[in-house]
């Protein structure tokens, strides 16, 4: 098994363990690009280009979920409710966590 160090915000919650809700703790896209990332920025290896902080909320979101336009500038206004819900379905938003990434902190 090998280490991969990642930087998180400091204020972002603990990684949650396999199965349970996400917490937006951003762990996973830090560590890989989902398929919906990777086809938009034509990249394979993490962390994803996507992954934004939200201080309001403490807590990671999917920029290509929550910002489709953004992400997407050819994407007109009417179609940005249709396409986050398809990648919400296409990552799995809202399943539970499936990143088998153990995190640990610094002392």
């Amino acid at each position: 098994m090998s280490e991969q160090i990642i930087y998180l915000h400091r204020s972002a919650p603990t990684k949650p363990a396999a199965g349970q809700p996400c917490n937006g703790c951003g762990v996973c896209c830090a560590l890989e690009t989902c398929p919906a990332a990777r086809l938009r920025f034509w990249q394979k290896r993490g962390p994803c280009p996507a992954l934004e902080w939200s201080a309001e909320h403490a807590r990671y979101h999917c920029g290509l979920l929550v910002r489709p336009a953004h992400y997407f500038g050819w994407l007109p206004a009417a179609g940005e409710a249709l396409t986050g819900k398809l990648i919400k379905r296409w990552i799995a938003a809202g399943e539970g966590c499936d990143c088998s990434a153990e995190s640990a902190t610094p002392d």
